[in-house]
């Protein structure tokens, strides 16, 4: 019986209007996407670690942190309109005419550093377990309960209907969808879908889900590295420090 076969995705484009060169700047000592392929190569659960990206500088830098790059992704998919899963489809469909086919692909994008290789393993088994596509979602801080839309005469209107009369700690909670992790099953995979809406949700810690977007974002998760090498250094591991 053959064995499943799971791709590590990494996406990433060489255009980056908010932080130039993102993908491969420095941070903490390593480039950002280093951190995401180091990640998946620690993983049992993936067969191959690919980077699909346009740009002949990540793909070096990819193929030097043991990624595999087989080819270029076409402009046409690198562009500011691009979908992500548009650059999935032509990635798993190429590889299938050149024989080889996967029954499920790991999307990892690599402006998330901070996630660790047990949130993807975890992640993949969930898929395994519920048979169903699975996303990365961490607890938001501000509760969409106290969220208001403001019109331009400053009148506001609740995100939710009902009373926002609760207390904080009787809140429910909710979760956003951070970008880290997404599990596929390649066989239910389209131009169509959407990887956000996978419908079961992996939970990580909310300070493992930092997104890199804006400069902002890219100082805290420096700022997360930093304190995690001085630990690690001194010989402490305590997640809630990292």
């Amino acid at each position: 019986m053959r064995r499943e076969q799971v791709l590590g995705l990494i996406p990433a484009r060489g255009g980056s209007k908010e932080i130039p060169g993102k993908n491969t700047k420095n941070l903490a000592g390593k480039p950002l996407i280093a951190y995401t392929i180091e990640a998946a190569r620690e993983c049992s659960c993936i067969d191959d670690v690919l980077v699909s990206t346009d740009s002949v500088d990540i793909a070096e830098v990819a193929r030097e942190y043991g990624a595999w790059v087989p080819f270029l992704r076409p402009d046409e998919l690198a562009s500011d309109t691009a979908k992500t899963i548009d650059a999935v489809m032509y990635t798993v469909n190429r590889l299938a005419k050149e024989g080889r086919e996967y029954d499920y692909v790991i999307l990892l994008q690599p402006t998330s550093p901070l996630r660790k290789s047990e949130d993807i393993e975890s992640a993949f088994l969930l898929a395994r377990k519920t048979g169903e596509d699975v996303v990365s979602v961490s607890e938001v801080t501000d509760s969409p309960i106290l969220i208001r839309t403001c019109e331009r005469d400053g009148r506001l209107n609740p995100l939710l209907s009902g009373s926002s009369t609760v207390r904080r700690q009787d809140m429910p909670k909710y979760y956003r969808v951070n970008g880290s992790i997404y599990v596929n099953h390649v066989s239910k995979l389209s131009s169509e879908t959407s990887l956000n809406d996978n419908r079961m949700g992996y939970v990580m810690p909310k300070e493992r889900s930092v997104d890199i977007d804006e400069m902002v974002d890219f100082l805290v998760a420096e700022n997360y590295l930093v304190r995690e090498n001085k630990n690690t250094k001194r010989g402490i591991i305590d997640e809630k420090t990292i």
